[in-house]
């Protein structure tokens, strides 16, 4: 165990170096099951084992994938891109089965991940009101997935297409997944550490002949414009931008989503709210509209959407055995994306939310006041209408095939603490350090500054500001 701790400190002061050998010491029968030397091989993202890459109608990726999460321009869903081939050990322990040719060709697949972090902070008892990484000093686990799809093929054009995905999430980000009445009662009414969630859950129909292609989206989905996302692989650091913290995580309804050329696609949907299911209490008629474009030189891109657009007056109701409620914030979010070359590009997001009656601090949990935040029931009301706003920025840069340094920097401002509960103009500025062991396994080390300006907001309201580093691990199996 010594020697694993030493190499693991090599590991963080020289990333560059290859320690597949050391992963193979330690643990021979995982290092042989997994073939770390040549698994990253793998077809994967943009990358091809082929001579030709897979075909495609969209502009070709922008991004080397791996090592970056995505090869693509924000967007989702996106057409006229190859469904991912890539192959993970189940599937691949699947396919050599006496069924496993019948499972390929249907384009099935179950994979998932585990992630796990660990953190240093200067906060004592909560890292709030960032996210994800909560519970300073500690090791947790973030996430365990399992998800079941069959993508799409929207690069077809002649005939219909149905895929779907169901991805089931336990861990303590199951508290940033939650949507009232998907499974809500852990946090809502519990405020539980660990939770488990359905966080995906939906039926993709695809049709070739509108415009250049389709895709009818029904269920429960990720929210679609941001830069960060709920799920570890898909993003560039193990924490989150305050702005992403304060964020829509999931919407339940119908979304129709209409590639018109390789440069624009449009986005409309009829959703149940911010993070509330139909059947849910305060769950409410709401819109969406998005619109993105890419370059013709491939060198930019711009996604705006109009994220929900309904009264924005926060919803009150009696749930518990008490008075509560749930956030109904109207936004406009945008994203702008730049490749500066093969090895650095930039990502900026900004959003603008209103909510008009809303409570301090959100959407409460009725449960008890836990060390670590949440819990005590509704906030109290605040007048008219609040504002939330704010400004990030992501700068990557690879420095090899297997790794990448990433650069956040970020404003951010809660008027009147209907996000945070904490009212102020907030900052946090991050670097961290991503390296691909293999197509398995991902470290991730990181260091940020995160202030509210105006008060005490870290730590339960103990703090101003707040040092944060850590490190995450991710295993796909």
């Amino acid at each position: 165990m010594k020697h694993l701790k030493l190499s693991i400190l090599a590991f963080l002061m020289f990333p560059g170096i290859t320690i597949a050998e050391e992963i193979e010491s330690y643990f021979p029968d995982t290092a042989e099951f997994y073939d770390v030397e040549n698994d990253f091989q793998c077809t994967c993202g943009s990358a091809s084992t082929d001579d030709e890459e897979p075909q495609r109608r969209a502009l070709p990726a922008p991004f080397q994938s791996p090592p970056f999460p995505s090869a693509e321009y924000q967007g989702s869903p996106l057409i006229g891109i190859p469904p991912n081939d890539t192959v993970y050990p189940l599937m691949k322990a699947i396919y050599n089965t006496p069924c496993g040719e019948i499972i390929k060709r249907s384009r099935i697949k179950a994979y998932g991940w585990i992630n796990g972090a660990g953190n240093l902070s200067t906060c004592k008892n909560s890292n709030t009101p960032d996210s994800y990484w909560i519970v300073p000093n500690r090791f947790e686990l973030d996430q365990f997935i399992f998800r079941i799809e069959r993508e799409v093929d929207s690069v077809q054009t002649d005939h219909f297409d149905v895929g779907f995905r169901s991805t089931f999430l336990y861990g303590i980000d199951y508290r940033y997944m939650t949507s009232g009445g998907w499974t809500s009662g852990q946090l809502l009414k519990h405020n539980n550490l660990y939770g488990y969630d359905f966080t995906e859950q939906y039926i993709d129909v695809y049709t070739p002949w509108v415009a250049q292609g389709m895709i009818v989206r029904v269920g429960r989905w990720i929210a679609c414009p941001d830069i960060e996302t709920q799920f570890a692989p898909d993003n560039y650091m193990g924490t989150h931008s305050l702005l992403f913290t304060f964020d829509t995580y999931t919407q339940t309804g119908v979304m129709a989503t209409i590639m018109l050329n390789k440069n624009w696609t449009i986005q409309a949907a009829l959703h149940a709210g911010t993070d509330m299911a139909p059947w849910y209490k305060g769950a409410l008629p709401t819109a969406m509209l998005g619109i993105r474009w890419v370059s013709c030189d491939n060198k930019d891109s711009v996604y705006l959407v109009l994220n929900s657009i309904n009264s924005a007056k926060f919803r009150r109701f009696h749930m518990y055995g008490q008075p509560l409620g749930h956030d109904n914030f109207n936004y406009l979010v945008g994203t702008w994306q730049h490749k500066f070359n093969d090895n650095i590009h930039t990502k900026t997001e900004s959003y603008v939310m209103w909510q008009r009656y809303a409570v301090l601090g959100g959407t409460p949990s009725a449960g008890p006041v836990k060390s670590f935040g949440g819990g005590g029931g509704i906030g109290p009301n605040i007048s008219g209408t609040t504002w939330t706003y704010g400004l990030l920025n992501y700068t990557l840069f690879k420095y090899s095939d297997k790794g990448f340094v990433t650069v956040r920097n970020e404003v951010w401002r809660d008027v009147d603490g209907e996000r945070s509960g904490f009212p102020g103009t907030y900052t946090s500025h991050a670097v961290g350090l991503t390296y691909n062991i293999n197509s398995i396994v991902q470290v991730r080390p990181e260091i940020g500054y995160y202030r509210n300006w105006n008060r005490a907001a870290f730590d339960l309201g103990k703090r101003r500001g707040m040092v944060l580093a850590g490190i995450d691990m991710t295993v796909r199996f």
